[in-house]
């Protein structure tokens, strides 16, 4: 069984606009929803084998606190940072483990949560988590056929 958790950054700063976009950190709502939503994820008993995270300031941050809480360490990805919905997968895919957690930015996230839906998620705010099921073992079969179960889960 292939699962795969799909986690938009948390909401980050924008106070000083010199500061370069991957730099950018957690906003206070950025750093009260992320150990909520953290957390219900972990209630919903979802554990990942690995996490994946764009190299950005507010990705890793995000990251940091699920992989805190679900007991994961936190793969750095800079390939990640800006990444398209086929990147993603491809590097969901790369990880080689059936479980897998990606913490990145849009548009990218919400592409392929939509695709991964088959559009009935239109769009991941920030901190959103969407889950995915599959009943195969073979990550190159996952967007040729419906998962077998899907979640999605807003901070708000």
């Amino acid at each position: 069984m292939i699962r795969l958790a799909l986690v938009r950054h948390a909401k980050s700063d924008w106070g000083d606009p010199a500061l370069d976009d991957h730099d950018r950190p957690l906003n206070d709502r950025g750093r009260r929803d992320a150990p909520v939503m953290a957390e219900r994820l972990a209630q919903a008993g979802f554990r990942p084998e690995v996490i994946l995270s764009s190299s950005a300031v507010r990705a890793r941050t995000t990251a940091a606190v699920f992989g805190e809480r679900l007991g994961v360490d936190v793969d750095i990805e800079p390939k990640l940072y800006g990444a398209s919905a086929p990147t993603l997968l491809a590097h969901a895919a790369d990880a080689a483990v059936p479980s897998v957690l990606l913490v990145a930015h849009d548009p990218g996230m919400s592409v392929l949560a939509g695709r991964l839906s088959r559009d009935r998620i239109e769009h991941m705010p920030t901190c959103a988590v969407a889950t995915f099921h599959w009943d195969e073992d073979d990550w190159s079969l996952i967007d040729a056929v419906d998962p077998v179960e899907w979640t999605f889960d807003t901070p708000r």
